[in-house]
């Protein structure tokens, strides 16, 4: 079977000292030796776990069962619905990054290196049995905004099956689809775009600590011993295609989440003893820390969070004024509105930014008969419970409705109770929608 074919190539050839990347540590099993695996499926995996765990160390114990896993399930990828990306990103060099796309070349499915691959090129190699592709240094292809994106949208679409990619070709210029389905590990410095990491099981790698030590990868003696495991799983995974193919596990998870980890979670079904609880504690933690890091990275959802820690450190008022919000937004040094478009964050990029939650300035008359374009406190209740749900859990309690109607087409939003808006509906001082 294909999975049992001797790979293309010898692997890498290490030419590192044995200090690069990460370190080794026993990776952490089962405490009662009755969850060990019990099985065929559940002993390989464990085999498998340990082997990974010799040369790398992850960022945490639910990472390496996540690893380990994707490794098995690139040898069924014939009967999968979703093809779960492999995210390998740290913030410098020497994380080990490049270090695990060394284990997972001589332990996945028919595997594709590389550090520079053009669409044209990948398209070309996955077919209908797909190879499982490696990308070194992905930060490099996707280093400025707008650069490569067709291959971002490429393997986007090769998360899911039957998102073909579609070119002329041929003397006849005939429309051709060519598959885009297959499994890929990308290692970057730095973030991935979050269309991938969206679709991807997320490995945060940090540098080792001073004092631990790592076998050195070595290919002369690596390799026989993870080409072995590597067949193994083929040979154990091969007659379960069909079954694996059936599978609807259930899942800690949803959306798309769901569907990334899906795979995963078939081969620990299949493997039976500790590995259905493992990897179903992993999906559930790992997913839980990226949600919270797409909280705190997302830009929109960080200016909402700092427009309710403006809010209170003004007392709360009913409305403020977009030049005292963006002000105090600029005060902050940990805040990234200093270095926004091209001067910094101003009322223009604000309005813009906030008109994705459907929330625009008006024309309010503030203290001392001051009149200026502003923002109610009353317009963000809305997007504060959907997206920053734990900050509405302690604000206090509005003295008007707290889900305000939708405003009417053409019509200004309902003003603050104690805040006039300056001139009459619809009159050339009516609140404008931002630009």
């Amino acid at each position: 079977m294909a999975g049992t074919a001797q790979q293309e190539g010898t692997g890498p050839v290490d030419a590192r000292g044995p200090d690069h990347g990460t370190v080794s540590r026993p990776p952490r099993g089962p405490a009662d030796p009755k969850e060990r695996g019990s099985g065929e499926g559940a002993e390989l995996l464990d085999e498998l776990r340990a082997a990974i765990g010799k040369y790398v160390v992850l960022p945490s114990d639910e990472a390496l069962t996540a690893v380990t896993l994707w490794v098995a399930a690139t040898h069924i990828q014939t009967v999968l619905q979703h093809a779960p990306r492999l995210a390998l990103v740290g913030p410098t060099k020497g994380c080990g990054k490049s270090r695990v796309l060394d284990v997972l070349h001589e332990t996945v499915h028919q595997p594709i290196m590389t550090v520079n691959m053009s669409t044209a090129v990948l398209f070309r190699v996955i077919g209908k049995n797909p190879r499982t592709i490696l990308v070194d240094e992905a930060d490099a292809i996707f280093s400025k905004a707008g650069d490569n994106e067709e291959l971002r949208g490429l393997l986007n679409a090769g998360h899911q099956r039957n998102r073909p990619a579609w070119r002329i070709s041929g003397p006849e210029h005939k429309p051709t689809p060519y598959p885009t389905f297959a499994m890929a590990a990308l290692a970057s410095i730095g973030d991935l775009p979050d269309t991938i990491t969206d679709r991807a099981v997320v490995l945060r790698m940090q540098k080792r600590k001073p004092g631990e030590k790592v076998t050195p990868f070595r290919s002369r003696h690596a390799t026989p011993e993870l080409n072995a495991l590597r067949d193994k799983l083929a040979a154990w995974l091969g007659p379960l295609r069909g079954t694996a193919g059936r599978m609807a596990p259930t899942m800690p998870v949803e959306d798309r989440a769901a569907d990334t980890w899906e795979p995963l979670v078939i081969i620990a079904d299949l493997a039976g003893g500790h590995w259905p609880a493992s990897a179903r504690a992993a999906c559930a933690a790992m997913t839980r820390y990226e949600a919270v890091q797409d909280e705190q990275t997302n830009l929109k959802t960080r200016l909402l969070r700092d427009i309710h820690r403006v809010f209170e450190a003004h007392g709360n008022p009913e409305a403020l004024s977009s030049q005292d919000l963006v002000a105090a937004l600029l005060q902050d040094p940990d805040a990234p509105w200093a270095e926004h478009g091209t001067k910094g964050l101003n009322a223009y990029y604000l309005g813009r930014m906030l008109r994705d939650f459907d929330i625009r300035p008006a024309n309010y008359r503030f203290d001392k008969g001051r009149q200026a374009k502003g923002y109610a406190r009353n317009r963000f209740l809305d997007s504060w419970a959907r997206h920053c749900p734990d900050l509405t859990e302690t604000a206090p309690a509005p003295t008007h409705d707290a889900t305000p109607a939708r405003p009417a087409q053409g019509k200004p939003p309902a003003a603050p109770a104690g805040q006039l808006p300056i001139g009459p509906p619809g009159g050339p001082a009516s609140p404008k929608h931002a630009r």
